[in-house]
Protein backbone atom coordinates (compact mmCIF):
# COMPACT_ATOMS: atom_id res chain seq x y z
CA UNK A 1 0.00 0.00 0.00
CA UNK A 2 1.22 3.70 -0.66
CA UNK A 3 2.60 6.20 1.72
CA UNK A 4 -0.73 8.39 0.14
CA UNK A 5 -2.98 5.55 0.83
CA UNK A 6 -2.12 5.73 4.38
CA UNK A 7 -2.08 9.58 4.40
CA UNK A 8 -5.77 9.36 3.41
CA UNK A 9 -6.95 6.63 6.35
CA UNK A 10 -5.59 8.74 8.84
CA UNK A 11 -7.03 11.89 7.70
CA UNK A 12 -10.13 9.87 7.57
CA UNK A 13 -9.97 9.11 11.14
CA UNK A 14 -9.28 12.32 12.31
CA UNK A 15 -12.21 13.91 10.60
CA UNK A 16 -14.52 10.78 12.24
CA UNK A 17 -12.97 12.15 15.68
CA UNK A 18 -13.22 15.70 14.64
CA UNK A 19 -16.10 16.45 17.44
CA UNK A 20 -14.41 14.88 20.29
CA UNK A 21 -10.96 16.78 19.20
CA UNK A 22 -12.46 20.02 19.19
CA UNK A 23 -14.42 19.96 22.38
CA UNK A 24 -10.19 18.49 24.14
CA UNK A 25 -9.03 21.77 22.18
CA UNK A 26 -12.03 23.93 23.80
CA UNK A 27 -11.22 22.87 27.42
CA UNK A 28 -7.33 22.61 27.00
CA UNK A 29 -7.77 26.66 25.60
CA UNK A 30 -10.28 27.19 28.11
CA UNK A 31 -7.73 25.58 31.07
CA UNK A 32 -5.05 27.81 30.02
CA UNK A 33 -6.91 30.92 29.48
CA UNK A 34 -8.21 30.76 33.71
CA UNK A 35 -11.60 30.85 32.04
CA UNK A 36 -13.89 31.69 28.74
CA UNK A 37 -13.59 35.42 28.45
CA UNK A 38 -9.72 34.63 27.29
CA UNK A 39 -10.28 31.44 25.40
CA UNK A 40 -12.90 33.09 23.26
CA UNK A 41 -10.80 34.67 20.81
CA UNK A 42 -8.48 32.27 20.31
CA UNK A 43 -11.22 29.51 19.87
CA UNK A 44 -13.00 32.03 17.92
CA UNK A 45 -16.19 30.39 19.57
CA UNK A 46 -18.88 32.35 21.13
CA UNK A 47 -20.10 31.79 24.67
CA UNK A 48 -22.80 29.80 24.34
CA UNK A 49 -21.11 27.75 21.95
CA UNK A 50 -18.33 27.18 23.72
CA UNK A 51 -19.55 26.23 27.17
CA UNK A 52 -22.08 23.47 25.06
CA UNK A 53 -18.80 21.89 24.10
CA UNK A 54 -17.84 21.71 27.78
CA UNK A 55 -21.42 20.43 28.60
CA UNK A 56 -21.26 18.10 26.07
CA UNK A 57 -17.45 16.17 27.19
CA UNK A 58 -18.22 16.69 30.90
CA UNK A 59 -21.92 14.64 29.68
CA UNK A 60 -19.72 11.96 27.52
CA UNK A 61 -16.65 11.61 29.96
CA UNK A 62 -18.89 11.06 33.02
CA UNK A 63 -17.05 13.94 34.99
CA UNK A 64 -16.85 17.66 36.24
CA UNK A 65 -13.95 19.37 34.42
CA UNK A 66 -14.66 23.14 36.11
CA UNK A 67 -16.51 24.86 39.06
CA UNK A 68 -18.83 27.28 38.19
CA UNK A 69 -18.45 30.12 40.93
CA UNK A 70 -19.69 33.69 39.39
CA UNK A 71 -18.87 34.56 35.86
CA UNK A 72 -15.20 32.48 36.70
CA UNK A 73 -14.29 29.15 36.39
CA UNK A 74 -11.77 26.76 38.42
CA UNK A 75 -10.61 23.25 37.90
CA UNK A 76 -12.02 20.26 39.32
CA UNK A 77 -9.75 17.56 40.88
CA UNK A 78 -10.98 15.28 38.14
CA UNK A 79 -10.07 18.39 35.86
CA UNK A 80 -6.84 18.77 36.52
CA UNK A 81 -5.83 15.34 36.17
CA UNK A 82 -7.74 15.19 32.55
CA UNK A 83 -6.12 18.23 31.20
CA UNK A 84 -2.44 16.84 31.49
CA UNK A 85 -4.12 13.78 29.52
CA UNK A 86 -5.81 15.76 27.07
CA UNK A 87 -2.48 17.72 26.69
CA UNK A 88 -1.04 14.02 25.48
CA UNK A 89 -3.92 13.10 23.73
CA UNK A 90 -3.86 16.31 21.08
CA UNK A 91 -0.28 16.65 21.12
CA UNK A 92 -0.18 13.09 19.21
CA UNK A 93 -3.32 13.89 17.42
CA UNK A 94 -1.31 17.49 16.22
CA UNK A 95 1.21 14.83 15.24
CA UNK A 96 -0.58 12.39 13.71
CA UNK A 97 -2.07 15.18 11.27
CA UNK A 98 1.88 16.31 10.07
CA UNK A 99 2.24 12.70 9.43
CA UNK A 100 -0.76 11.88 7.25
CA UNK A 101 0.14 15.57 5.02
CA UNK A 102 3.79 14.28 5.01
CA UNK A 103 2.38 10.75 3.70
CA UNK A 104 0.70 12.44 0.84
CA UNK A 105 3.55 14.69 -0.52
CA UNK A 106 5.12 16.61 2.20
CA UNK A 107 5.66 19.65 0.12
CA UNK A 108 2.63 21.71 1.04
CA UNK A 109 0.99 22.49 4.54
CA UNK A 110 0.54 24.76 7.23
CA UNK A 111 3.45 25.84 9.53
CA UNK A 112 3.32 27.87 12.15
CA UNK A 113 6.51 30.01 13.22
CA UNK A 114 6.84 32.07 16.62
CA UNK A 115 8.89 34.60 16.86
CA UNK A 116 9.85 37.59 18.43
CA UNK A 117 8.25 41.15 16.63
CA UNK A 118 12.31 42.18 16.09
CA UNK A 119 13.26 39.22 14.90
CA UNK A 120 9.76 38.81 12.17
CA UNK A 121 11.14 42.83 11.05
CA UNK A 122 15.13 41.99 10.89
CA UNK A 123 15.15 38.34 9.71
CA UNK A 124 12.21 36.55 8.92
CA UNK A 125 10.70 38.84 6.45
CA UNK A 126 12.75 39.00 3.91
CA UNK A 127 13.49 35.57 4.28
CA UNK A 128 10.08 34.91 4.26
CA UNK A 129 9.85 37.02 0.49
CA UNK A 130 12.70 34.67 -0.70
CA UNK A 131 11.26 31.65 1.08
CA UNK A 132 7.45 31.99 -0.83
CA UNK A 133 9.33 31.73 -4.24
CA UNK A 134 10.90 28.35 -4.17
CA UNK A 135 8.16 27.03 -1.46
CA UNK A 136 4.73 28.55 -2.64
CA UNK A 137 2.39 25.59 -1.41
CA UNK A 138 4.07 26.07 1.92
CA UNK A 139 1.24 28.54 4.09
CA UNK A 140 4.08 30.27 6.86
CA UNK A 141 1.89 31.73 9.48
CA UNK A 142 3.65 34.35 11.74
CA UNK A 143 2.77 34.43 15.89
CA UNK A 144 4.29 36.73 17.81
CA UNK A 145 5.49 36.58 20.88
CA UNK A 146 8.49 37.43 23.40
CA UNK A 147 11.15 35.43 23.65
CA UNK A 148 10.91 34.37 27.24
CA UNK A 149 7.52 32.94 26.22
CA UNK A 150 7.91 31.44 22.87
CA UNK A 151 9.44 27.72 24.80
CA UNK A 152 6.25 26.94 26.34
CA UNK A 153 4.45 28.06 23.01
CA UNK A 154 6.18 25.35 21.06
CA UNK A 155 5.65 22.67 24.25
CA UNK A 156 2.08 23.33 24.06
CA UNK A 157 1.64 23.01 20.18
CA UNK A 158 1.16 26.56 19.38
CA UNK A 159 3.77 26.87 16.87
CA UNK A 160 5.83 24.10 15.22
CA UNK A 161 9.36 26.50 15.02
CA UNK A 162 10.51 29.11 16.75
CA UNK A 163 13.26 31.63 16.81
CA UNK A 164 14.67 32.39 20.22
CA UNK A 165 17.47 32.33 22.19
CA UNK A 166 19.39 28.96 22.81
CA UNK A 167 19.92 26.83 25.31
CA UNK A 168 16.45 25.51 26.33
CA UNK A 169 17.24 21.16 26.56
CA UNK A 170 13.81 19.85 26.17
CA UNK A 171 13.80 21.33 22.69
CA UNK A 172 16.08 20.59 19.39
CA UNK A 173 17.21 23.40 18.04
CA UNK A 174 19.43 24.42 15.22
CA UNK A 175 21.69 27.88 15.80
CA UNK A 176 21.19 31.06 13.57
CA UNK A 177 23.57 33.97 14.77
CA UNK A 178 24.76 35.52 17.84
CA UNK A 179 22.44 38.13 19.84
CA UNK A 180 24.47 40.26 22.06
CA UNK A 181 22.74 42.56 24.55
CA UNK A 182 23.61 46.23 23.05
CA UNK A 183 23.11 49.91 24.34
CA UNK A 184 21.37 52.46 21.78
CA UNK A 185 21.80 56.08 23.46
CA UNK A 186 21.99 59.56 21.84
CA UNK A 187 25.11 60.23 19.36
CA UNK A 188 25.56 62.99 22.06
CA UNK A 189 25.77 61.42 24.70
CA UNK A 190 29.22 60.69 26.97
CA UNK A 191 29.63 57.18 26.40
CA UNK A 192 28.68 57.48 22.43
CA UNK A 193 32.31 57.18 21.47
CA UNK A 194 32.75 53.85 23.17
CA UNK A 195 32.94 50.59 21.03
CA UNK A 196 31.64 48.02 24.05
CA UNK A 197 30.22 49.27 27.59
CA UNK A 198 30.53 47.21 30.61
CA UNK A 199 27.14 47.22 32.05
CA UNK A 200 28.08 48.95 35.27
CA UNK A 201 28.34 52.36 32.87
CA UNK A 202 24.81 52.43 33.17
CA UNK A 203 24.46 52.45 37.18
CA UNK A 204 23.69 56.31 37.37
CA UNK A 205 21.81 56.45 33.70
CA UNK A 206 18.04 56.16 32.80
CA UNK A 207 17.41 52.68 31.48
CA UNK A 208 14.62 51.66 29.19
CA UNK A 209 13.76 48.46 28.81
CA UNK A 210 11.68 45.31 26.86
CA UNK A 211 8.67 43.76 28.44
CA UNK A 212 8.85 40.08 28.19
CA UNK A 213 12.14 40.43 26.14
CA UNK A 214 14.94 37.28 27.12
CA UNK A 215 16.89 40.11 27.02
CA UNK A 216 15.71 42.05 30.20
CA UNK A 217 16.64 38.89 32.20
CA UNK A 218 20.32 38.72 30.62
CA UNK A 219 20.55 42.42 31.77
CA UNK A 220 18.86 41.68 35.11
CA UNK A 221 21.37 39.30 35.48
CA UNK A 222 24.34 40.79 34.42
CA UNK A 223 23.81 43.96 36.52
CA UNK A 224 23.35 41.44 39.57
CA UNK A 225 26.78 41.05 38.93
CA UNK A 226 27.77 44.39 38.93
CA UNK A 227 26.42 44.78 42.44
CA UNK A 228 23.65 47.61 41.22
CA UNK A 229 19.89 47.97 40.29
CA UNK A 230 19.37 49.70 37.26
CA UNK A 231 16.88 52.69 36.92
CA UNK A 232 14.57 51.55 34.71
CA UNK A 233 12.20 54.63 33.61
CA UNK A 234 10.68 52.78 30.96
CA UNK A 235 9.40 49.02 30.00
CA UNK A 236 7.98 48.58 26.33
CA UNK A 237 7.17 45.37 24.08
CA UNK A 238 8.09 47.92 20.95
CA UNK A 239 11.64 48.30 20.15
CA UNK A 240 10.36 50.89 18.22
CA UNK A 241 9.50 52.91 20.93
CA UNK A 242 12.52 52.72 23.20
CA UNK A 243 14.79 53.57 20.07
CA UNK A 244 13.19 56.66 19.47
CA UNK A 245 13.24 57.74 23.19
CA UNK A 246 16.46 56.96 23.13
CA UNK A 247 17.65 59.29 20.21
CA UNK A 248 15.82 62.02 22.27
CA UNK A 249 18.04 61.42 25.42
CA UNK A 250 15.14 60.36 27.40
CA UNK A 251 17.14 56.83 28.71
CA UNK A 252 19.82 54.27 27.39
CA UNK A 253 17.51 51.45 25.57
CA UNK A 254 18.69 48.07 26.57
CA UNK A 255 17.71 45.47 23.45
CA UNK A 256 18.95 42.09 21.43
CA UNK A 257 21.18 43.17 18.63
CA UNK A 258 18.42 41.01 16.61
CA UNK A 259 16.07 44.58 16.41
CA UNK A 260 16.08 46.88 13.34
CA UNK A 261 18.00 49.69 13.92
CA UNK A 262 18.65 52.81 11.20
CA UNK A 263 22.50 53.62 11.17
CA UNK A 264 23.43 57.18 12.27
CA UNK A 265 20.39 58.19 13.87
CA UNK A 266 22.00 56.88 17.36
CA UNK A 267 25.19 55.42 18.66
CA UNK A 268 24.92 51.65 18.87
CA UNK A 269 27.62 49.47 21.47
CA UNK A 270 27.30 46.04 22.61
CA UNK A 271 27.32 44.83 26.34
CA UNK A 272 30.46 43.36 28.08
CA UNK A 273 31.17 42.35 31.54
CA UNK A 274 34.31 41.16 32.89
CA UNK A 275 35.54 41.48 28.99
CA UNK A 276 33.30 39.05 28.10
CA UNK A 277 30.22 39.30 25.55
CA UNK A 278 26.21 39.63 27.14
CA UNK A 279 24.01 37.69 25.65
CA UNK A 280 22.98 34.33 23.54
CA UNK A 281 22.62 32.63 20.09
CA UNK A 282 19.44 32.51 18.08
CA UNK A 283 17.88 29.37 17.36
CA UNK A 284 15.31 27.83 15.39
CA UNK A 285 13.83 25.26 17.32
CA UNK A 286 10.90 22.58 17.62
CA UNK A 287 9.59 20.07 20.08
CA UNK A 288 11.67 16.58 19.85
CA UNK A 289 8.13 14.81 20.90
CA UNK A 290 6.39 16.15 18.12
CA UNK A 291 6.64 14.86 14.45
CA UNK A 292 8.12 17.60 12.08
CA UNK A 293 7.14 17.38 8.94
CA UNK A 294 9.75 17.56 5.95
CA UNK A 295 8.46 21.24 4.78
CA UNK A 296 9.36 22.31 7.93
CA UNK A 297 12.28 20.72 7.77
CA UNK A 298 13.10 22.27 4.81
CA UNK A 299 12.43 25.50 6.31
CA UNK A 300 15.03 24.95 9.18
CA UNK A 301 17.42 24.35 6.55
CA UNK A 302 16.97 26.98 4.38
CA UNK A 303 16.21 29.82 7.20
CA UNK A 304 20.22 28.43 8.51
CA UNK A 305 21.45 28.70 5.48
CA UNK A 306 20.42 32.13 4.90
CA UNK A 307 21.45 32.93 8.45
CA UNK A 308 25.23 32.10 7.48
CA UNK A 309 24.90 35.06 4.66
CA UNK A 310 23.28 37.95 6.89
CA UNK A 311 21.96 38.64 10.44
CA UNK A 312 20.42 41.25 12.31
CA UNK A 313 23.23 42.96 14.48
CA UNK A 314 26.33 41.25 12.51
CA UNK A 315 27.91 44.57 12.55
CA UNK A 316 27.51 45.13 16.21
CA UNK A 317 29.23 41.40 16.58
CA UNK A 318 32.30 42.64 15.37
CA UNK A 319 33.43 45.33 18.09
CA UNK A 320 32.15 42.60 20.86
CA UNK A 321 33.96 39.33 21.70
CA UNK A 322 32.60 36.73 20.23
CA UNK A 323 29.51 34.47 21.97
CA UNK A 324 30.22 31.07 22.37
CA UNK A 325 28.32 29.11 19.64
CA UNK A 326 25.90 26.61 20.67
CA UNK A 327 26.65 22.71 19.67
Amino acid sequence: MSNAFFGHCYMQFLHNHEMHLRQLRTFVAIADAGGFGRALARLHLSQPAASRQIDALESELGVLLFERSGRGVRLTSDGEDLLRRSRLVLREVDSLQERARALNGGKAGLLRVGATPQVIESTLAEFLRLYRRSSPDVDVRLVEDGGARLPSRLIHGDVHLAILPAGDERLQQRPLFPMHLIAILPTSHRLSRRKTLDVSDLADDPVLVGSGFASRVWFEAACESAHFKPHVVLESAVPRTLIALARTGYGIAVLPSSVAIERGAVHVAPFVRGGRSIGRWAAIAWDRQRFLPPYAERFVESLTLHCTRTYPGRNVAQHAPPLPRPR
